[in-house]
């Protein structure tokens, strides 16, 4: 009975933990954010308004966004790049967090061509992953590419210099494989919801 008792608790949590820890994490972000403007917000309108301070970060983003996206704001992108030009450390970290950025929400997304890559030939075990980089004559590498994989459950991956014979583009959609490989496999991936590739990668043979 204490078995079954037990059994029972731990099932209820399985279900209700991953709906608690959302709402507790969203939560969380939408306190901080409010609060950020909580005290300019109470003296301007004289009452303390609930998400108005996410509202209000909400659309200065969006502001900040157009304006960056306008011909007015190119000469005070040129200063701010100048000023990081000088200082090496800041440019740095500033053109590391712009390229990774980028490849997720710029002009020129980078994870947009899903693959399997051949780890070992004899025992057939491939990896799933994406390609970055086609052109790696930088490297003297002509012949490979730059494929990136991300680890299963976090934000960290791992890139890898492969011959183009050993990687095989994937007919599914971006979204789906990150979400597929993040979740390590648990997710699945719908024949129904996938996407055609934007521009897939032609492996040579």
């Amino acid at each position: 009975m204490l078995k079954k008792l037990v059994n029972y608790f731990l099932q209820g949590l399985l279900y209700i933990a991953p709906f608690t820890i959302v709402i507790y994490i969203v939560f969380g972000i939408f306190s901080f954010m409010d609060g950020l403007l909580e005290d300019v917000l109470t003296a301007l309108f004289g009452m303390h308004i609930p998400g108005l301070g996410v509202l209000t970060l909400v659309v200065f983003l969006i502001f900040i966004g157009y304006i960056g996206n306008t011909i007015i704001a190119r000469p005070l992108k040129r200063v701010f790049r100048n000023v990081v030009e000088r200082v090496p450390f800041l440019k740095f970290v500033y053109e590391a967090f712009n390229d990774l950025f980028s490849a997720f929400v710029g002009k020129e997304k980078k994870f947009n061509k899903p693959v399997l890559v051949v780890i070992n030939k004899e025992s057939n075990i491939e990896k799933l992953g994406f390609v970055t980089e086609e052109n790696l004559e930088f490297l003297n590498e002509s012949d490979k590419v730059a494929v990136y994989f991300p680890h299963s459950y976090n934000f960290s991956g791992e890139l890898f210099v492969v011959p183009k014979s050993q990687v095989k583009p994937i007919d599914v959609s971006s979204s789906q494989m990150m979400k597929f490989i993040v979740s390590a496999g648990l997710a699945g991936m719908s024949q129904e919801s996938s996407e055609p590739n934007e521009t897939p990668h032609e492996a040579d043979t």
